[in-house]
């Protein structure tokens, strides 16, 4: 495994870490015996950076509740990151975040399920965040908070660079969470290079498109878990899923689907040279095995150029045949 200095917090932290939302059943079901033997699996192959938030598990905070049994006993060799500010958005009893009472409360709260005295970094998990109000409540409830012990660092979850500046405003934002895989590059052009700048870690999130990198899923694979059941939602959701499958389609052809794609595909957002770190999710202690095993080298410039140049060419394929269904 490789490891690397996590932004400006002093930490070495591996280059793959792990996502728990998997674990809370929200992707199907998973017996507790097998969650919590999944997550000592990540740490026993390397893995040293745990990510959940409160909100994830189709009974809200069921991750957080399993991650903290998980890890009883080595709970000092780890980081924990958590992240508020969605409680109960499925279930429309949401917690109001309007004071820093309630940023103070929710922190206890993950720290309870979490069974620990401390959270390394807490991210507000509101990522189209834009009332400056609201922001001060987060950065001034996270500031007391980091005064006091509970927490180490905090940052945001956000795919939006107006947002990360917003929640920046003072220079005390430590860590990002984005999305960026191989399907989804919009952070490379400006996201990743301010986080660079201004010294903020990245960790990635989505950094298998929530699956569709493992390469085992057909163009015409219907998804029915509560995740990724939204992208029928509406016709824009939908073209974005058709072209995801063809660029996954195109990855077929140099790439064997699973361990290899699975490698390959977590390897990308590490090798960028901010130095990411990724944090995939897993169902089981074989997966988590095999997510840890890609973070033993990353990729090469020409091996990258390779990639990138199969995906373009069947993205100009695919809108050839539609001009060409269109016209005919």
């Amino acid at each position: 495994m490789l490891y690397r200095e996590f932004g400006q917090t002093g930490w070495k932290v591996s280059a793959i870490g792990m996502g728990t939302w998997n674990i809370g059943n929200q992707w199907g079901n998973i017996d507790e015996t097998t969650a919590l033997a999944t997550v000592r699996s990540g740490f026993d192959n390397g893995i040293n950076i745990f990510d959940t938030a409160e909100s994830y598990g189709v009974t809200p905070g069921l991750s957080e509740e399993r991650l903290g049994k998980a890890l009883q006993g080595i709970r000092d060799q780890v980081y924990v990151v958590t992240k508020m500010g969605r409680w109960g958005r499925r279930t429309g009893q949401t917690v109001p975040m309007t004071t820093v009472d309630m940023v103070r409360l929710c922190a206890h709260a993950s720290l309870f399920r979490l069974r620990t005295d401390w959270i390394d970094l807490m991210l507000c998990h509101e990522g189209k965040i834009k009332d400056p109000n609201m922001i001060k409540v987060y950065l001034e409830g996270f500031e007391i908070l980091k005064q006091q012990g509970y927490i180490r660092h905090y940052g945001i979850s956000t795919d939006k660079l107006k947002v990360l500046k917003r929640f920046n405003i003072n220079n005390t934002c430590s860590a990002v969470e984005v999305d960026y895989s191989l399907i989804n590059r919009e952070a490379e052009p400006e996201f990743l290079p301010y986080c660079q700048e201004h010294g903020i870690a990245v960790l990635v999130r989505g950094p298998l498109g929530k699956g569709l990198l493992s390469g085992k899923y057909e163009p015409n694979t219907v998804f029915t878990d509560n995740v990724r059941s939204e992208w029928y939602i509406d016709e824009k959701r939908r073209q974005k899923l058709e072209s995801n499958m063809a660029k996954i389609e195109a990855l077929k052809s140099i790439l064997k689907p699973g361990e290899e794609m699975i490698h390959t595909a977590l390897r990308f957002p590490i090798s960028h040279p901010i130095e990411p770190v990724a944090i995939p999710g897993a169902k089981s202690p074989l997966q988590a095995a095999m997510n840890a095993k890609a973070g033993e080298r990353i990729l090469s410039r020409q091996e990258i150029d390779k990639l990138l140049s199969q995906m373009e060419n069947s993205q100009t394929i695919s809108i050839l045949e539609k001009h060409q269904a269109t016209v005919a």
